[in-house]
């Protein structure tokens, strides 16, 4: 399926969701990698001003959920987290943040994704990893 049209399916997938209400929005799709950007804004600070650690929590697991989708045969299968760590190594107040998940390892029933989120200018913000599950539909 053309990049474009997968990123068309994941965006229109993120209508009234969670991932909507953050401003997640998906923008590069490749062999072995998925990208989302997330603005920094009033809805994903903490009171102090920061960006909140669960936000960049919530689009990591988003964003390495969606890809374990699209690493899967037939789509006949569903895709559950079951662990996610996050280091949160910057902090942010405004702006974008741009999170890549690469694909550690794929097995025939868990993923392992590395998921790093950076700001504009390249800066690590946070490092997170997930492990995903592949649960097949006719169980």
């Amino acid at each position: 399926m053309p990049e474009k049209r997968i990123l068309h399916l994941l965006n229109m997938s993120s209508k009234g969701t969670l991932m909507e209400t953050l401003g997640i929005v998906y923008t590069e799709v490749g062999v072995d990698f998925l990208v989302a950007t997330m603005p920094v804004n009033e809805k994903v600070l903490q009171p102090n001003g920061l960006l909140h650690g669960g936000a960049s929590v919530a689009l990591a697991e988003t964003l390495g959920g969606a890809a374990s989708h699209l690493f899967i045969e037939n789509g006949e299968s569903e895709i559950r987290g079951v662990e996610i760590t996050a280091n949160h190594i910057r902090s942010k107040r405004d702006g974008i943040v741009k999170a890549t998940a690469k694909m550690i390892n794929q097995g025939r029933t868990l993923h392992l994704w590395e998921i790093r989120i950076e700001d504009e200018d390249g800066n690590l913000i946070s490092l997170c990893k997930l492990t995903n599950i592949v649960i097949p539909e006719n169980r």
